[in-house]
C-alpha cells in the first residue's frame, strides 16, 4: 500500500480520496489554509455540499497543506483546477515532489469568459499543462491520465458499458506509467482499455478533448460517457 497525496480538495480529488482509501492506501488532501478550508460552509460549483460536511464523514483522510502533502505522499495526484496547478505545485516545493510519480488529472481550462470554458492559449495546441509541469520539474515523474472524463468513470469504470471503454496515459518514464497503469487497474479498468499514448506531449491530444468533452456534456445533460477505441484488425 502506498501514502498518496491528492492536491485539490473539490470533486475530483474527493472522489480519488475515497476510492484509494477504499483499497486500502493512506490518503493526505493538500490545500493552501487548513483551517479556511475546514471552516468553508458554501457549496462547490456544482451544488455539492461543502468540503467540511464531506470532511466529517471522512475523517481516515488526513488533510493538511500543499507541502505537508507531497511530504507525504510517495505518490502525488494532481486534481487542482488547470489554471492553478503550476503554482500549486510550487507551493509544495519541488525538492518535497523530486524523484515522485506525479498522476496529473487536471485540464487548463480557462472560465474567464464563462461556460462553456475554453483552454489556456498558453497550453493548449502546441503545448499542454502536462507538459508544463514536467517542464517546471524535470524531477518529476509526470503521467497524464484520466483526465478526458468525469470523475465518476474514473474512478469506478464499470459504472458504463460494464467497464469496457477507454482511459489513456503518457508520459516520458515507462517505470512510471506501468506503475499507474496498475493503479487504473485497481480502480477497475481492464488491461486493454489503458492506451498509452506515448511521451507527454500526448496530452496535447487528451487535454484538447475537453471542449468537445464539455460541448457533448452540454448537449446531453449528463457527465456519464466515454470514448471507446476500436479499429480495423
Amino acid at each position: 500500500m502506498k501514502r498518496v497525496a491528492i492536491m485539490g480538495t473539490g470533486g475530483v480529488g474527493q472522489a480519488y480520496a475515497a476510492k484509494f482509501i477504499s483499497l486500502g492506501h493512506e490518503v493526505m488532501l493538500g490545500t493552501r489554509n487548513v483551517s479556511e478550508k475546514l471552516s468553508d460552509t458554501s457549496k462547490d460549483g456544482y451544488g455539492n455540499p461543502p468540503f467540511s460536511e464531506w470532511y466529517l464523514a471522512n475523517r481516515n483522510v488526513k488533510l493538511g497543506t500543499f507541502e505537508e502533502a507531497a511530504i507525504f505522499g510517495e505518490i502525488v495526484l494532481n486534481a487542482t483546477l488547470g489554471i492553478k496547478s503550476i503554482a500549486v505545485l510550487k507551493s509544495a516545493g519541488e525538492n518535497n515532489l523530486k524523484g515522485k510519480i506525479l498522476i496529473d488529472v487536471a485540464n487548463p481550462l480557462d472560465f474567464s469568459k464563462g461556460m462553456p470554458p475554453s483552454l489556456l492559449p498558453e497550453l493548449s495546441n502546441t503545448n499542454s499543462l502536462g507538459e508544463e509541469i514536467q517542464k517546471t520539474f524535470p524531477g518529476v515523474r509526470v503521467v497524464k491520465a484520466l483526465n478526458t472524463m468525469w470523475n465518476g468513470l474514473m474512478v469506478n469504470p464499470a459504472l458504463l458499458n460494464e467497464g469496457d471503454h477507454t482511459a489513456f496515459i503518457c508520459g516520458n518514464d515507462a517505470q512510471a506509467k506501468a506503475t499507474v497503469k496498475e493503479i487504473l487497474k485497481s480502480f477497475g479498468w481492464l488491461e486493454q482499455n489503458i492506451l498509452d499514448l506515448g511521451d507527454i506531449s500526448s496530452a496535447r491530444g487528451t487535454e484538447m478533448y475537453l471542449p468537445l468533452w464539455l460541448r457533448i456534456f452540454g448537449a446531453t445533460g449528463s457527465g456519464a460517457f466515454n470514448i471507446k477505441i476500436t479499429s480495423l484488425k
